[in-house]
Protein backbone atom coordinates (compact mmCIF):
# COMPACT_ATOMS: atom_id res chain seq x y z
CA UNK A 1 0.00 0.00 0.00
CA UNK A 2 2.60 2.44 0.78
CA UNK A 3 4.46 1.91 -2.44
CA UNK A 4 1.44 2.65 -4.39
CA UNK A 5 0.45 5.85 -1.93
CA UNK A 6 4.16 7.30 -3.32
CA UNK A 7 3.35 6.58 -7.00
CA UNK A 8 0.53 8.27 -6.34
CA UNK A 9 1.97 10.99 -4.51
CA UNK A 10 4.51 11.54 -7.41
CA UNK A 11 2.25 12.05 -9.82
CA UNK A 12 0.88 15.18 -8.70
CA UNK A 13 1.58 18.31 -9.81
CA UNK A 14 4.96 19.73 -7.86
CA UNK A 15 4.20 21.80 -5.05
CA UNK A 16 0.37 20.41 -4.96
CA UNK A 17 -1.33 18.63 -1.95
CA UNK A 18 -4.21 16.03 -3.13
CA UNK A 19 -6.42 18.15 -2.36
CA UNK A 20 -5.44 21.00 -4.34
CA UNK A 21 -4.87 19.02 -7.58
CA UNK A 22 -8.38 17.66 -7.39
CA UNK A 23 -9.28 21.63 -6.90
CA UNK A 24 -7.19 22.63 -10.02
CA UNK A 25 -8.89 19.55 -11.84
CA UNK A 26 -12.35 20.64 -10.90
CA UNK A 27 -11.78 24.01 -11.67
CA UNK A 28 -10.38 23.39 -14.77
CA UNK A 29 -13.53 21.64 -16.09
CA UNK A 30 -15.88 24.57 -15.08
CA UNK A 31 -13.71 26.61 -17.34
CA UNK A 32 -14.07 24.11 -20.22
CA UNK A 33 -17.65 24.18 -19.70
CA UNK A 34 -17.93 28.25 -19.18
CA UNK A 35 -19.56 30.08 -22.40
CA UNK A 36 -17.23 32.44 -24.20
CA UNK A 37 -19.24 35.65 -24.16
CA UNK A 38 -17.42 36.98 -27.61
CA UNK A 39 -16.16 34.03 -28.86
CA UNK A 40 -14.39 36.01 -32.11
CA UNK A 41 -13.41 38.90 -30.24
CA UNK A 42 -10.03 40.23 -31.03
CA UNK A 43 -10.43 38.79 -35.13
CA UNK A 44 -10.56 41.58 -37.61
CA UNK A 45 -13.24 38.81 -39.68
CA UNK A 46 -15.49 38.83 -36.38
CA UNK A 47 -18.97 40.25 -37.94
CA UNK A 48 -17.95 37.79 -40.89
CA UNK A 49 -18.02 35.00 -38.91
CA UNK A 50 -20.77 35.89 -36.27
CA UNK A 51 -22.98 36.24 -40.13
CA UNK A 52 -21.85 32.92 -41.26
CA UNK A 53 -23.10 31.41 -38.72
CA UNK A 54 -26.18 32.84 -37.64
CA UNK A 55 -28.17 33.98 -40.95
CA UNK A 56 -25.67 34.53 -44.18
CA UNK A 57 -27.62 31.27 -45.63
CA UNK A 58 -25.31 30.52 -48.31
CA UNK A 59 -21.45 31.50 -48.32
CA UNK A 60 -17.70 30.13 -47.88
CA UNK A 61 -14.44 32.05 -47.37
CA UNK A 62 -10.81 30.92 -48.00
CA UNK A 63 -9.03 31.21 -44.52
CA UNK A 64 -5.56 30.51 -44.23
CA UNK A 65 -5.33 28.32 -41.77
CA UNK A 66 -1.33 27.44 -40.28
CA UNK A 67 0.06 24.09 -41.12
CA UNK A 68 -2.05 23.40 -43.87
CA UNK A 69 -1.40 22.09 -47.16
CA UNK A 70 -4.39 22.35 -48.25
CA UNK A 71 -7.52 24.82 -49.34
CA UNK A 72 -9.54 25.77 -46.33
CA UNK A 73 -12.93 27.49 -46.36
CA UNK A 74 -15.35 28.60 -43.62
CA UNK A 75 -18.72 28.73 -45.21
CA UNK A 76 -22.40 29.31 -43.56
CA UNK A 77 -23.88 24.94 -44.08
CA UNK A 78 -23.08 22.00 -45.79
CA UNK A 79 -25.69 19.22 -46.40
CA UNK A 80 -27.00 17.45 -43.43
CA UNK A 81 -25.81 20.44 -41.02
CA UNK A 82 -22.49 18.27 -41.02
CA UNK A 83 -19.25 19.92 -39.47
CA UNK A 84 -17.01 19.49 -41.96
CA UNK A 85 -16.29 17.88 -45.71
CA UNK A 86 -13.17 17.20 -47.11
CA UNK A 87 -13.16 17.04 -51.36
CA UNK A 88 -11.69 13.60 -53.18
CA UNK A 89 -8.38 14.14 -54.31
CA UNK A 90 -9.66 14.27 -58.14
CA UNK A 91 -11.69 17.35 -57.29
CA UNK A 92 -8.44 19.33 -55.08
CA UNK A 93 -9.03 17.75 -51.42
CA UNK A 94 -10.15 21.14 -50.66
CA UNK A 95 -11.80 20.97 -47.28
CA UNK A 96 -15.37 23.18 -46.16
CA UNK A 97 -15.71 23.53 -42.19
CA UNK A 98 -19.45 24.97 -41.52
CA UNK A 99 -20.62 27.26 -38.99
CA UNK A 100 -23.67 26.20 -39.13
CA UNK A 101 -23.98 22.52 -37.63
CA UNK A 102 -26.29 19.88 -35.93
CA UNK A 103 -23.19 19.14 -33.31
CA UNK A 104 -21.81 22.14 -31.43
CA UNK A 105 -21.21 23.34 -28.13
CA UNK A 106 -21.91 26.83 -26.61
CA UNK A 107 -18.47 27.34 -27.65
CA UNK A 108 -18.42 28.49 -30.98
CA UNK A 109 -14.96 29.89 -31.10
CA UNK A 110 -13.48 26.89 -30.00
CA UNK A 111 -15.68 24.38 -31.71
CA UNK A 112 -14.46 26.53 -35.07
CA UNK A 113 -10.56 25.70 -33.96
CA UNK A 114 -11.24 22.16 -33.19
CA UNK A 115 -12.66 21.63 -36.98
CA UNK A 116 -10.16 23.80 -38.57
CA UNK A 117 -7.46 21.53 -37.05
CA UNK A 118 -9.42 18.23 -37.65
CA UNK A 119 -9.62 19.67 -41.55
CA UNK A 120 -5.96 20.38 -41.88
CA UNK A 121 -4.79 16.58 -41.31
CA UNK A 122 -7.99 14.64 -42.20
CA UNK A 123 -8.06 12.47 -45.14
CA UNK A 124 -9.18 13.50 -48.44
CA UNK A 125 -13.16 12.01 -48.47
CA UNK A 126 -13.39 12.40 -44.80
CA UNK A 127 -15.88 14.41 -43.64
CA UNK A 128 -16.60 15.11 -39.56
CA UNK A 129 -20.43 15.06 -39.03
CA UNK A 130 -19.95 16.85 -34.90
CA UNK A 131 -18.03 20.14 -34.26
CA UNK A 132 -17.78 19.97 -30.40
CA UNK A 133 -14.75 20.73 -29.38
CA UNK A 134 -12.83 18.58 -26.49
CA UNK A 135 -10.02 20.50 -25.70
CA UNK A 136 -7.62 18.71 -27.73
CA UNK A 137 -7.65 21.95 -30.18
CA UNK A 138 -5.46 25.25 -30.68
CA UNK A 139 -6.48 28.00 -29.30
CA UNK A 140 -8.73 29.59 -32.49
CA UNK A 141 -6.00 32.26 -32.47
CA UNK A 142 -2.79 29.69 -33.53
CA UNK A 143 -4.45 28.85 -36.61
CA UNK A 144 -6.15 31.75 -38.31
CA UNK A 145 -4.39 35.02 -38.27
CA UNK A 146 -6.52 37.63 -35.91
CA UNK A 147 -5.75 40.34 -38.44
CA UNK A 148 -6.78 38.50 -41.47
CA UNK A 149 -9.78 39.98 -43.39
CA UNK A 150 -12.98 37.07 -44.30
CA UNK A 151 -13.91 37.43 -48.07
CA UNK A 152 -17.16 35.87 -47.81
CA UNK A 153 -18.79 34.19 -51.34
CA UNK A 154 -22.45 35.13 -51.21
CA UNK A 155 -24.06 32.17 -52.84
CA UNK A 156 -27.89 32.55 -54.29
CA UNK A 157 -28.10 28.61 -54.05
CA UNK A 158 -26.26 25.62 -52.35
CA UNK A 159 -24.85 23.84 -56.15
CA UNK A 160 -20.94 24.85 -54.51
CA UNK A 161 -21.79 21.75 -51.94
CA UNK A 162 -20.45 19.64 -55.02
CA UNK A 163 -17.27 20.25 -57.54
CA UNK A 164 -17.98 20.14 -60.92
CA UNK A 165 -18.23 16.87 -62.78
CA UNK A 166 -18.75 14.93 -59.43
CA UNK A 167 -20.95 11.73 -59.35
CA UNK A 168 -23.22 13.34 -57.03
CA UNK A 169 -25.26 10.67 -54.88
CA UNK A 170 -29.59 11.25 -55.73
CA UNK A 171 -29.88 11.90 -51.34
CA UNK A 172 -27.12 14.90 -52.02
CA UNK A 173 -29.38 15.54 -55.15
CA UNK A 174 -32.33 15.74 -53.16
CA UNK A 175 -31.02 17.82 -50.73
CA UNK A 176 -29.61 20.59 -52.50
CA UNK A 177 -32.98 20.98 -54.83
CA UNK A 178 -34.72 21.63 -51.40
CA UNK A 179 -32.05 23.66 -50.25
CA UNK A 180 -32.23 25.95 -53.45
CA UNK A 181 -35.60 26.11 -52.69
CA UNK A 182 -36.06 28.05 -49.44
CA UNK A 183 -32.30 29.60 -50.02
CA UNK A 184 -32.43 33.51 -48.82
CA UNK A 185 -30.74 35.67 -51.05
CA UNK A 186 -28.14 37.65 -48.94
CA UNK A 187 -25.82 40.56 -50.26
CA UNK A 188 -23.36 42.64 -48.18
CA UNK A 189 -24.16 46.52 -48.39
CA UNK A 190 -20.65 47.71 -49.33
CA UNK A 191 -21.36 50.49 -46.70
CA UNK A 192 -17.99 52.73 -44.90
CA UNK A 193 -19.48 51.36 -41.44
CA UNK A 194 -18.12 49.59 -38.64
CA UNK A 195 -18.79 45.99 -38.88
CA UNK A 196 -20.93 44.22 -41.43
CA UNK A 197 -24.27 45.08 -42.74
CA UNK A 198 -26.50 42.61 -44.84
CA UNK A 199 -29.66 43.22 -47.27
CA UNK A 200 -31.85 39.45 -47.18
CA UNK A 201 -34.23 39.51 -49.27
CA UNK A 202 -36.33 36.13 -47.41
CA UNK A 203 -39.27 36.24 -50.07
CA UNK A 204 -42.82 36.76 -49.48
CA UNK A 205 -42.58 40.57 -48.77
CA UNK A 206 -40.27 40.34 -45.93
CA UNK A 207 -36.37 42.06 -46.60
CA UNK A 208 -34.44 43.60 -44.36
CA UNK A 209 -31.01 44.78 -43.12
CA UNK A 210 -29.20 43.65 -40.84
CA UNK A 211 -25.83 45.25 -39.03
CA UNK A 212 -23.63 43.38 -37.29
CA UNK A 213 -21.77 46.25 -34.51
CA UNK A 214 -18.83 45.36 -32.95
CA UNK A 215 -19.08 47.71 -30.45
CA UNK A 216 -16.77 46.92 -26.85
CA UNK A 217 -19.66 48.66 -24.86
CA UNK A 218 -23.10 47.30 -25.38
CA UNK A 219 -24.86 50.26 -22.94
CA UNK A 220 -23.12 53.45 -25.00
CA UNK A 221 -24.72 51.78 -28.21
CA UNK A 222 -28.35 51.03 -26.93
CA UNK A 223 -28.44 54.39 -25.60
CA UNK A 224 -27.57 56.27 -29.11
CA UNK A 225 -29.92 53.78 -30.87
CA UNK A 226 -32.41 55.23 -28.18
CA UNK A 227 -31.40 58.97 -28.79
CA UNK A 228 -31.71 59.04 -32.37
CA UNK A 229 -35.02 57.04 -32.33
CA UNK A 230 -36.28 59.40 -30.03
CA UNK A 231 -35.12 62.09 -32.13
CA UNK A 232 -37.30 60.21 -35.01
CA UNK A 233 -33.66 59.67 -37.20
CA UNK A 234 -33.57 55.87 -37.14
CA UNK A 235 -35.28 54.74 -39.66
CA UNK A 236 -34.19 54.80 -43.18
CA UNK A 237 -36.43 56.31 -45.57
CA UNK A 238 -39.94 56.10 -46.84
CA UNK A 239 -41.57 52.37 -46.17
CA UNK A 240 -38.39 51.42 -43.93
CA UNK A 241 -38.64 50.84 -40.01
CA UNK A 242 -36.34 50.18 -37.14
CA UNK A 243 -37.35 46.62 -36.02
CA UNK A 244 -34.96 46.55 -33.11
CA UNK A 245 -32.03 44.81 -32.03
CA UNK A 246 -30.63 41.14 -31.29
CA UNK A 247 -27.71 40.22 -29.56
CA UNK A 248 -25.49 36.95 -30.44
CA UNK A 249 -21.98 35.97 -29.57
CA UNK A 250 -21.34 39.32 -27.38
CA UNK A 251 -22.40 41.80 -30.33
CA UNK A 252 -25.34 44.04 -31.20
CA UNK A 253 -27.14 43.65 -34.68
CA UNK A 254 -30.07 46.53 -35.24
CA UNK A 255 -32.26 45.58 -37.89
CA UNK A 256 -34.22 47.34 -40.52
CA UNK A 257 -37.65 46.13 -42.26
CA UNK A 258 -37.49 46.96 -45.94
CA UNK A 259 -40.24 47.61 -48.69
CA UNK A 260 -40.81 45.09 -51.07
CA UNK A 261 -38.97 46.17 -53.96
CA UNK A 262 -35.76 47.52 -51.64
CA UNK A 263 -32.57 46.54 -53.23
CA UNK A 264 -28.94 46.73 -51.41
CA UNK A 265 -27.36 50.03 -53.04
CA UNK A 266 -30.89 51.41 -51.98
CA UNK A 267 -29.25 51.95 -48.43
CA UNK A 268 -25.71 52.56 -48.27
CA UNK A 269 -26.09 55.95 -47.92
CA UNK A 270 -29.04 55.60 -44.88
CA UNK A 271 -26.37 53.06 -43.32
CA UNK A 272 -23.59 55.51 -43.12
CA UNK A 273 -25.69 58.39 -41.69
CA UNK A 274 -26.94 56.41 -39.28
CA UNK A 275 -23.53 55.31 -38.21
CA UNK A 276 -22.14 59.14 -38.22
CA UNK A 277 -25.14 59.76 -35.78
CA UNK A 278 -24.36 56.38 -33.75
CA UNK A 279 -20.60 58.02 -33.70
CA UNK A 280 -21.51 61.31 -32.36
CA UNK A 281 -23.98 60.00 -29.51
CA UNK A 282 -21.39 57.22 -28.01
CA UNK A 283 -19.46 59.71 -26.08
CA UNK A 284 -22.61 61.47 -24.79
CA UNK A 285 -22.77 60.34 -20.86
CA UNK A 286 -25.90 62.76 -20.32
CA UNK A 287 -29.38 61.15 -18.54
CA UNK A 288 -31.66 59.98 -21.09
CA UNK A 289 -34.29 62.38 -21.10
CA UNK A 290 -37.82 60.47 -21.05
CA UNK A 291 -38.28 60.06 -24.76
CA UNK A 292 -34.60 58.51 -24.53
CA UNK A 293 -35.85 56.42 -21.85
CA UNK A 294 -39.17 55.14 -23.59
CA UNK A 295 -37.10 54.29 -26.63
CA UNK A 296 -34.92 52.29 -25.15
CA UNK A 297 -36.72 50.30 -22.80
CA UNK A 298 -38.96 49.89 -26.41
CA UNK A 299 -35.64 48.24 -27.87
CA UNK A 300 -34.64 46.27 -24.70
CA UNK A 301 -38.18 44.55 -24.62
CA UNK A 302 -38.21 43.60 -28.38
CA UNK A 303 -34.26 42.49 -28.49
CA UNK A 304 -33.94 38.40 -29.02
CA UNK A 305 -30.48 36.90 -27.94
CA UNK A 306 -29.49 34.04 -30.14
CA UNK A 307 -26.96 31.85 -28.37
Amino acid sequence: MAKKNRKNKDALPEGMSRRQAKLAARAAERAALEKDPRPFAGFTAEAELVALQEFIASGYAKVDVTGADRDIYVCSILPGAGAVQVRDSEFGGDAFVALQVKGRSHNPGRDLAYALNWAKDARPGETLQSTVADGTQPELSELIDTDAELDVQIQDDFNWWVPEKADVPVEIQHAIQQANETVVITRRIEADVPGAAWFADQGGGKTYVRWVRVDDNETALLNALARIAAAGDLAFGEGTKFAGVFRTHGLIVPVWDLPEDAQPQDYVAELERVDGLISAELGNDAQLNPEERKQLENIKSRQVTIR
